[in-house]
């Protein structure tokens, strides 16, 4: 049986979703390990890398590895997130997602509004978080940046990584509390009452372009 005969959709390759959970998988190492180094009381956390020493170390290198990831990302689906004229409409129209009447939300295409904010505001953090991250980065970059450009990366680095952290929650929560959009991220495809009900559009081109 065919995908399109068991009202089957992909909707991400294996290339995406090896790309998103291995992003996923450095971003928890990242707020951890910078955790461990933001105060005292949650230095603890040091322990799963190693102890404070190995943490300071590795958590630079996450930094890149996370900002490489999510690059990737970025390439793979910033088209999908470019705003247009049915995202006011879905905008308009929030009080209906939220209260779970779909049916009165305008069709969207691969994104909705939500999640394009999602994005562009992971992309916004991401970009403060490595700028600042590389001015604090001693060991490679100290005699690039003076005291007080050290002092404003860091509470820079530190808004932005509880902006992210605060972000990738909204992220989990939603993806978890829209029931069949994990599945999306998993196995790679979605039913086709899913895609009817959240991405319509989306959907219409999908079944189109599969005749």
């Amino acid at each position: 049986m065919s995908a399109r005969e068991a009202n089957i959709y992909d909707r991400y390759t294996a290339g995406a979703r090896v790309n998103h959970w291995a992003n996923a998988i450095i971003m928890i190492c990242l707020a951890l390990s910078g955790l461990s180094l933001f105060h005292p009381a949650t230095f603890f956390l040091s322990d799963l890398f190693g102890g404070g020493q190995w943490t300071r170390i590795i958590h630079p290198w996450l930094g890149i590895a996370g900002t490489l990831t999510f690059l990737g990302l970025f390439v793979r689906f910033v088209r999908f997130n470019l705003w247009n004229r049915d995202d006011n409409a879905w905008m308009g129209s929030i009080r209906h997602v939220l209260s779970g009447e779909e049916e009165k939300v305008p069709e969207v295409g691969k994104y909705n509004a939500g999640q394009k904010i999602v994005f562009w505001v992971l992309s916004i953090l991401i970009v403060l978080l490595i700028t600042s991250g590389l001015a604090l980065w001693d060991s490679m970059f100290r005699e690039y940046t003076t005291i007080d450009q050290k002092r404003l990366a860091a509470v820079v680095h530190a808004a932005a990584a509880l902006g992210l952290i605060m972000t990738v929650i909204v992220h989990v929560y939603a993806a978890i509390w829209v029931r069949g959009t994990v599945r999306a991220m998993t196995r790679g495809s979605v039913t086709g009452g899913w895609a009817w009900r959240h991405h319509r559009k989306w959907l219409r081109e999908e079944a189109a372009r599969q005749r």
